[in-house]
């Protein structure tokens, strides 16, 4: 039996019969949507997955430890900024929507502060031998530092931006997110950013920015 559309084959119970059933789409909802708090924890799922493979390779492999550290904190460093860009200033809007710009003001505000400590305990890694007890204690103290910073932000801004806002917006986000990384693949510059300065932009009142919040596409138009 040929199949019409990519899948695996199933038996329909009591028939005997073979029929198509389609393959999951990862990352996909039945809508057809993506979701940006969906990606988000993708993406600390591959950070968690890095830093538990560095923990189990021979500390005398020191050529494999660069690489995967290197690949490790450009991913690090690129995450803080596809967040800073694209996630952190919609939660601020949506929080404002549902009166409540208080609580993510404070969740933004805590969450620059983290991705600076993060940058920072990246940039100190540098200065130890690959493979030395300095260095695997320096990568345990981005270890640290960033999975406080998910665990926080698992529990806070991701469940708040599910509760409040809507499907569309969600999904307009993820692409925006997705094109802002994939932009990016190369890795970006490390900058730290001072936490009410950049409330202050994202929310639009800093000098000489307008009151929109728009990314320019989709659902975020005019917002």
């Amino acid at each position: 039996m040929s199949l019409p559309f990519f899948g695996v084959p199933d038996r329909r119970p009591g028939r005997g019969e073979l029929i198509a059933r389609p393959a999951a789409r990862i990352g996909v909802w039945d809508s057809g949507r993506v979701d940006i708090t969906q990606l988000i924890l993708d993406d600390h799922h591959e950070q968690r997955r890095l830093f538990a493979i560095l923990e189990q390779i021979d500390r005398a492999d020191t050529a494999t430890l660069s690489g995967l550290w290197a690949r490790l904190a450009a991913f690090l460093e690129l995450h803080a900024a596809a967040e800073e860009a694209v996630f952190y200033p919609q939660l601020l809007g949506v929080g404002q929507q549902a009166g409540r710009i208080g609580a993510t003001e404070e969740e933004t505000l805590d969450a620059i502060k983290d991705h600076n400590e993060i940058r920072d305990t990246i940039a100190a890694v540098a200065g130890h031998p690959v493979g030395s007890d300095g260095w695997f204690a320096a990568v345990a103290a981005v270890n640290m530092a960033n999975g406080d910073h998910m665990a926080e932000e698992e529990r806070e801004g991701l469940t708040d931006f599910r509760r409040e806002a809507g499907l569309q917006l969600r999904h307009d986000l993820a692409v925006a997110f997705t094109a802002f990384e994939a932009r990016n693949y190369a890795g970006v510059p490390p900058v730290d950013k001072d936490p009410a300065t950049y409330v202050r932009e994202a929310e639009g009142s800093g000098p000489g920015r307008p009151a929109s919040r728009s990314l320019g596409i989709g659902s975020l138009k005019g917002r």
